[in-house]
């Protein structure tokens, strides 16, 4: 049994003012709270405390369930059309609906040792490491394609570019040319077409290549001798 005195001007550490009730420190609702605003005094933070979890439902006229964030021990659930984060000024940083996620910050960082992993294609007009840091683009079980309308264009300005496939790697272009624009080009472990008939050494060597496209060294000399009759081609 409990008596409790009502007051004129509220009960307790309840009160009644002209914009509403105003609570004065802690407070327990044992049953749903409904109101159409609830703010905390000026300069003081505003505190929900469960001991399960926090729920905040947005019903239509109809009764039905249009937005909801629930704030529980297992994590927090936020279910509705679309979710927006935007910062102090107003400008979008991140939102997410049934057809696309937008990220609106200048930087999108990546954290983990793993990196990003993305399931299906990525479209991006930029792709860039941190100052000082590598940056890997890496398929281990299947193929990285990279297609541009106009272009795909890779630069390395402090460091080196390194390209490393199981199979085949694979330069093509359609319309244009393919160049390789260095001080030195090296072309390794090709294999050697034909043998000195002397028998001496020859480090003066000429690259050919295979009607199916292979390449490979054959000795200089006066002529040409990419004319070969072992199966280097095959």
């Amino acid at each position: 049994m409990c008596l409790c005195l009502f007051l004129q001007d509220g009960m307790g550490h309840l009160r009644i003012t002209d914009r509403g009730l105003k609570l004065e420190g802690d407070s327990e609702f044992l049953q749903p709270l409904y109101a159409k605003e609830i703010q905390s005094r000026p300069g003081s933070p505003l505190f929900l405390q469960s001991s399960k979890n926090v729920s905040v439902n947005i019903l239509n006229e109809k009764k039905q369930l249009v937005s909801q964030l629930i704030a529980g021990s297992r994590g927090v659930h936020a279910r509705g059309k679309m979710l927006e984060v935007k910062s102090s000024t107003g400008k979008l940083l991140f939102s997410a609906d049934d057809h696309e996620v937008v990220v609106g910050a200048e930087r999108l960082r990546v954290m983990g040792a793993e990196g990003a992993v993305f399931s299906s294609s990525v479209e991006t007009p930029h792709v860039r490491a941190e100052p000082f840091k590598e940056l890997r683009l890496e398929s281990p079980t299947r193929s990285l394609y990279m297609e541009a309308p106009k272009g795909v264009k890779i630069e390395a300005d402090a460091g080196d570019f390194q390209a490393t496939c199981r199979s085949d790697l694979r330069l093509e272009s359609k319309d244009g040319e393919i160049s390789l624009d260095a001080k030195k080009i090296k072309l390794l472990r090709l294999p050697e077409g034909k043998a000195s008939p002397s028998g001496s050494r020859q480090t003066v060597f000429e690259v050919c290549v295979c009607p199916n496209g292979k390449l490979f060294l054959s000795q200089a000399g006066t002529g040409s001798t990419c004319q070969i009759s072992n199966n280097v081609c095959l």
